[in-house]
């Protein structure tokens, strides 16, 4: 058998879009490996993804159109032809667009795929067909917009430009499951010297990377950014001359802070008052400390004013005037290298539509007083029934009889159980497309690299299949993905404008190029500085405000596992096995006061859902909080309903975003 060697991308949702190296016979894959000459992840490439030729060439796999012949949830199906697919598909939506309008049809799509062409395309077909348009807020876009409403489109630093901190706070960010190249910077660093802190609500994922760990109540990490700012100020560690200076609104910030006290802060977030100015005084006592900032904090209903804060935290100290100094964890570039207007085209939309928040999806597919509940969904590269909020009122939408749904997957998901017809969809290495890190000033492409097995198609070819089924005859859905790939990259941004013949070429072939670190004190604002008050919002001045909590006496959060993501790996047996029965972690005095043990199975519940679990007791999660540790598939949890089904639909202050760590509940032991 003669082997060879191509490279490619991860097409999954982490910050890095990490390399590796796939080898193959031409048909299959027989293994992967990072890829070394990547200039972010330099070789390293995580446990789920060296595994992935398990999923590509799993039994499990769904390798042809199906037909639902059975109830919705049972996943009875029967093998239909892409010709009959296709044909009942667009009949039924030409059908609806005549007696319900096309607002009557709906999508859902999200991180399943990452690459912009795959991930993107279906969004050209639902505006040419004039349908509801889906607000995809699922992750961190009140993160983005706290963030903004300081520094505008200024790039926050590159991971790699972390090897020149002299401090690093790690701050809501679970690293080994989410940043996995970044640890053996933290360990390098280490080494030298450096000290690693993080704060965190759950902190034992990170705790024996870091030199010490801050636990905190959820939610209420603005009060510790705002009481470090008191300290630094207080004590001369603040760089009131580079505030004023690029900064509009030091003064007035400024002074709001004497309020804003270690001891005021102790109150809210659970952490002493001594350890507030310790804390302080570490980050103020160092010239280029990082802050590296997951996306879980700002997944409250204070999530963007939280990362407000921590962002003017951020730049306090002046740490953004040096190398490795500043924040890393959102956007380092100055803006996007591709135009998504080119896959999306939002051009075909020619009026307003009806807008879906992805996070409501629930109350879309049950009914609303404003709007009648959908009667059509197309879903691909996402499974809400198992990642959105509302799980039990979304699965009771998914279950209508009258609701028309059709799911592009690779396997029989939660979502795809629910499905009037499954198509059978590719992996990314059986399709070709650009990839975007979100995390690093890196562009990438790859090209396929085995052709599909079965009747598998890429979401390109599916999409332009239904356009033609619908009669469209635009020239877009007449192009091979192959084409758009090309057109991608060879139509310039203002911030890829910089590469040149041979990076371009590169990209075509199939490669990955680095784009220069963003200039982090040339901010991007109409002003060209930073934001301490913003004249520009609705509440210029920065402050604490509370998320919205609610009765039950414990704060549910939900942390990444190492061994999945979000619902994808459920193939990897090994993978599965290894991350164990779901799990909800409490502190031992919370468990003590409900006679619940480790290993227990507990109710967890509030007003949406009961969802049980097994009881795991840690010291490394804060008092008052629990946490829901991954995501699992109905098959995989003891009453088919996951952590989702106790989160509400309630959206974050700015961003639209989800508030998946904003919801309360209250546990108890079932037996022992």
């Amino acid at each position: 058998m003669t082997t060879y060697t191509q490279k490619s991308i991860c097409p999954y949702d982490c910050p890095y879009s990490c390399g590796f190296v796939a080898v193959t016979d031409g048909k299959r894959i027989l293994k992967v490996d990072g890829d070394p000459e990547h200039p972010a992840s330099r070789g390293i490439l995580c446990r789920k993804m060296r595994h992935y030729p398990e999923a590509i060439h799993s039994d499990r796999r769904i390798l042809t159109p199906m037909k639902r012949i059975g109830e919705k949830g049972k996943g009875e199906f029967v093998p239909v032809s892409w010709e009959e697919a296709i044909l009942e598909i667009t009949d039924h939506w030409k059908s609806l667009i005549r007696t319900d309008g096309a607002e009557a049809i709906g999508y859902c799509y999200y991180s399943g795929v990452m690459s912009p062409i795959q991930r993107h395309c279906c969004e050209a077909l639902f505006h040419r067909m004039g349908a509801c348009q889906l607000v995809k807020t699922l992750c961190a876009s009140a993160k983005g917009a706290g963030y903004a409403d300081v520094v505008g489109q200024t790039g926050c630093l590159d991971p790699r430009e972390l090897k020149d901190s002299d401090f690093y706070l790690v701050w809501g960010s679970n690293m080994p499951a989410t940043r996995l190249p970044d640890m053996k910077t933290l360990a390098q660093a280490r080494r030298a010297g450096k000290k690693v802190v993080q704060i965190e609500v759950y902190g034992e994922p990170m705790a024996n990377q870091c030199d010490e760990t801050f636990l905190i109540r959820p939610g209420t990490d603005g009060a510790l950014a705002l009481a470090m700012m008191h300290i630094l100020l207080q004590e001369g560690l603040a760089d009131e001359a580079f505030l004023r200076e690029s900064g509009i609104g030091c003064e007035e910030f400024c002074r709001t802070l004497p309020s804003y006290t270690p001891e005021w802060a102790a109150g809210i977030t659970g952490i002493p008052a001594d350890a507030i100015r310790r804390l302080a005084r570490l980050f103020g006592g160092v010239k280029a400390p990082a802050i590296i900032l997951g996306s879980g904090i700002s997944r409250y209903g204070n999530g963007a004013m939280t990362v407000r804060l921590i962002t003017i935290l951020s730049l306090f100290t002046g740490a953004w005037k040096y190398p490795g100094g500043g924040l890393c964890g959102y956007n380092p570039t100055p803006g996007p290298y591709i135009d998504l207007a080119l896959i999306q085209r939002p051009d075909f939309l020619t009026a307003p539509t009806r807008r879906i928040n992805i996070n409501q999806l629930a109350a879309a597919l049950t009914g609303t007083p404003a709007y009648p509940p959908l009667k059509s969904l197309y879903v691909s590269g996402a499974n809400p029934a198992c990642s959105v909020s509302d799980q039990k009122r979304l699965r009771e939408g998914l279950a209508r009889e009258d609701l028309f749904t059709v799911v592009h997957d690779r396997f029989l998901s939660d979502t795809a159980r629910y499905a009037d017809f499954i198509l059978p969809a590719a992996f990314s290495v059986e399709q070709s497309d650009v990839y975007l890190a979100y995390d690093c000033c890196t562009l990438s492409a790859a090209r396929r690299i085995i052709p599909p097995p079965g009747e598998a198609k890429s979401n390109w070819d599916t999409i332009c299949l239904l356009a033609k089924g619908m009669g469209f005859e635009d020239d877009y859905f007449d192009r091979t993905e192959e084409d758009m790939l090309e057109l991608v990259l060879r139509t310039p941004t203002p911030a890829s404008r910089c590469l040149n013949a041979e990076d371009r070429e590169r990209l075509l072939a199939g490669g990955t190029v680095s784009l220069p670190f963003s200039d982090h004190t040339r901010f991007g604002t109409p002003e060209g500085k930073f934001y301490l008050v913003n004249p520009n919002l609705s509440e210029p001045m920065p402050r604490y405000i509370e998320c919205f909590g609610g009765p039950e006496p414990l704060h549910l959060v939900s942390v990444p596992s190492n061994r999945t993501l979000n619902s994808i790996f459920q193939q990897h047996e090994g993978m599965v096995r290894e991350r164990g029965p779901m799990a909800l972690v409490m502190h031992p005095s919370d468990a003590e006061v409900r006679g619940i043990h480790d290993g227990d199975r507990i109710l967890c519940r509030n007003d949406l859902a009961e969802v049980e679990f097994a009881a795991r007791i840690s010291s490394q999660i804060a008092p008052g909080a629990v946490a829901a540790v991954g995501i699992y598939a109905s098959s995989q949890s003891p009453n088919g309903l996951g952590c989702n089904a106790l989160h509400h639909a309630r959206l974050s202050d700015e961003g639209e975003a989800t508030t998946m760590n904003d919801n309360t509940v209250e546990v108890a032991r079932i037996s022992r």
